[in-house]
């Protein structure tokens, strides 16, 4: 609080350099002008190099955290505030840029859950066994299977959907699920 009460209010318009000095002394208002005023430009120069809008408001972000961080080191007799600001998010960027280069340093521990080359073979194979099993169906019975499981729909609205009795459904699908595991166990065998 004390900070606070030895630091003036900005009014009007203030250098760079004073700014990021009155940042380095804890002046949050210092540091919200100092954002207002670079914020839009760092953006556009870090989504120019990263190509990417998250990467680059990461970038902007990790840039206003190291100016808050730092702005204490900042000496004005050394150059003006923007060279600073900009050096600052360059450095930013070019940590970010390298962030994504970087392969990773450990193999995860975990396997995969996806599926290798031999198992989507076999997942390709079996569909096809499935689907030729739904074509060796009376219409009446694979058009029963197809609401139930591809449009997934109720036993009740496949009825009506057909305008047929409920129980009709109930018989026509239990027949078409026995014909398909008949068919599919030759098949598989």
């Amino acid at each position: 609080m004390a900070i606070a009460l030895a630091i003036p209010r900005i009014s009007g318009v203030c250098s760079d350099a004073e700014l990021i000095e009155r940042t380095g002394a804890g002046d949050k208002a210092a540091f919200d002008k100092l954002y207002a005023r670079y914020a839009r430009s760092i953006f556009g120069l870090a989504l120019r190099r990263l190509g990417d809008r998250g990467r680059a408001e990461d970038a902007v972000q990790e840039t206003f955290v190291s100016i808050w961080r730092s702005a204490k080191t900042y000496k004005a007799d050394r150059g003006p505030g923007a060279p600073w600001v900009y050096g600052v998010a360059r450095n930013a960027i070019v940590d970010r840029s390298r962030a994504r280069n970087e392969p990773a340093a450990e193999a995860p521990d975990e396997a995969t859950l996806e599926a290798g080359p031999d198992e989507r073979a076999e997942v390709g194979w079996t569909q096809m066994q499935v689907h030729r099993a739904l074509e060796a169906l009376p219409e009446r019975e694979r058009e029963v299977i197809a609401l139930a499981y591809w449009s997934e729909l109720s036993q009740s609205e496949v009825a009506e959907k057909l305008g047929i009795p409920l129980g009709t459904v109930k018989t026509r699908t239990r027949a078409a699920l026995s014909h398909l595991a008949a068919v599919l166990e030759d098949e598989l065998e």
